[in-house]
């Protein structure tokens, strides 16, 4: 039979003291000489006692665990991320629990709610694409969870957020590109209701009047980031009667997919059509033929600063104010 954990009472009557003074023994107080102390622990040893982590957490009103959901946990940007997190999460003795979404709203909640049961002390989170019901936070709220939101943030006010300024990025891209002679410049834009897409949008249009370069509408094509959305939304532009030279493209995994179909259709990237794309993965240093650029977004400085302003929540009895944190992206050629 499989034998039952040590306690302290069991401790208590081994030595003949009161498991209160075990307790304390344990705990190193210093009300308890260096003697007991050192048989008290000698005795747990030979028993291998294990403490009664829930006594514990009950007893700090932590778990010292948190959650951090994300769209996928195999993404380059998203590994980097992770790195951190953990990183972070160590120095304050935490365990970190992953949960990936696919960028699928029920499933994240699902994620949200099983953390929620758990009681993690805290939630870092980059949304998924098709999440639109935000009432989660209210929630978390009321369970006195806090959550911070990194990379892919929600519309609202009230919350923490850590993202990148998309803007910068978009504008040393088209810069770039007008500097060698481009004016037909396009966008390949993620899901419209995306905050991401939505700001990248917004900087395009005023990159290209900064360049004073015509606005064509018919040269921003949405995708919905699966493979098949990739090469409708390419295909849409290359078949348009005065097609685009250069294209900004939603992200590197995006513009793998249409470099591939422009190869398909018989044209030379870098010659034909020109790319630029934001994440800057590491993976473009392994190819013979990389696009033109990629827009940094600083995935290990967002997750790092989202983890601090997380464990400031979590480390504090008062109410900590909302923050907002915004990093500038960067193109970087290729």
């Amino acid at each position: 039979m499989k034998k039952k954990p040590a306690t302290i009472k069991e401790i208590a009557r081994r030595l003949k003291i009161s498991p209160s003074t075990v307790s304390r023994a344990l705990n190193d107080h210093p009300s308890i000489g260096l003697v007991t102390t050192m048989r008290v622990k000698k005795v747990a040893e030979e028993l291998n006692y294990e403490p009664n982590q829930t006594a514990i957490f009950f007893k700090q009103r932590r778990t010292f665990t948190i959650g951090v959901i994300l769209p996928s946990l195999s993404e380059p940007f998203f590994s980097s991320a992770i790195s951190e997190i953990e990183k972070v999460a160590g120095e304050h003795d935490y365990t970190v629990l992953m949960g990936q979404s696919h960028d699928d709203a029920a499933r994240e909640l699902k994620i949200l709610q099983t953390f929620k049961k758990h009681r993690v002390d805290g939630i870092l989170m980059s949304l998924g694409k098709n999440t639109e019901d935000l009432s989660f936070v209210e929630m978390l709220n009321d369970a006195e969870i806090p959550i911070v939101f990194f990379d892919c943030v929600p519309k609202i006010e009230g919350v923490n957020k850590v993202y990148s300024d998309l803007a910068t990025g978009m504008r040393e891209a088209i810069q770039a590109f007008a500097s060698i002679g481009h004016q037909n410049i396009a966008l390949i834009n993620g899901p419209a209701n995306l905050l991401a897409s939505q700001e990248r949008a917004a900087a395009y249009q005023n990159g290209l009047e900064s360049e004073r370069l015509v606005y064509n509408e018919r040269y921003v094509i949405h995708t919905d980031l699966t493979e098949q959305g990739n090469v409708e939304a390419i295909d849409k532009l290359l078949t348009l009667p005065q097609r685009p030279s250069a294209i900004v493209s939603f992200n590197d995994f995006v513009t793998l997919d249409v470099i591939k179909y422009v190869r398909q259709k018989g044209l030379v990237q870098k010659k034909d059509v020109f790319f630029i794309s934001y994440a800057n993965y590491p993976l473009w240093k392994y190819m013979e033929n990389p696009p033109m650029g990629s827009i940094e977004q600083y995935p290990d400085q967002q997750a790092r600063k989202a983890a601090e302003i997380l464990f400031k929540h979590i480390g504090s009895d008062d109410q900590v104010a909302p923050e907002t944190v915004v990093f500038e992206s960067k193109l970087v050629l290729k």
